[in-house]
């Protein structure tokens, strides 16, 4: 069972999933849509960095997830036996 604070983050885990996902979905299919001179502009970054960032991102998290691999391998090796 999960304590409090294992809930608490995870439930901001999900506020924040989801509040990311919002964002990302109103600048990349609303925002096209709405006039350059709109104030809903200002809150946004530039369309090229909507390709650029998540690529960044997954770059880095697949980065992460190999360097992880790499530590775990190497924890886990098994010494070789001399004979």
């Amino acid at each position: 069972m999960a304590t409090g604070v294992d809930q608490a983050v995870g439930m901001s885990l999900v506020v924040f999933s989801l509040l990311l996902f919002t964002y990302y979905s109103v600048w990349v299919i609303i925002l096209p849509f709405v006039d350059n001179d709109h104030i809903l502009h200002k809150y946004f970054l530039p369309r090229e960095y909507s390709v650029i960032v998540p690529g960044v991102a997954a770059v880095i998290l697949l980065l992460c997830i190999g360097a992880f691999t790499a530590v775990i391998m190497w924890k886990n090796r098994k010494p070789k036996k001399v004979d």
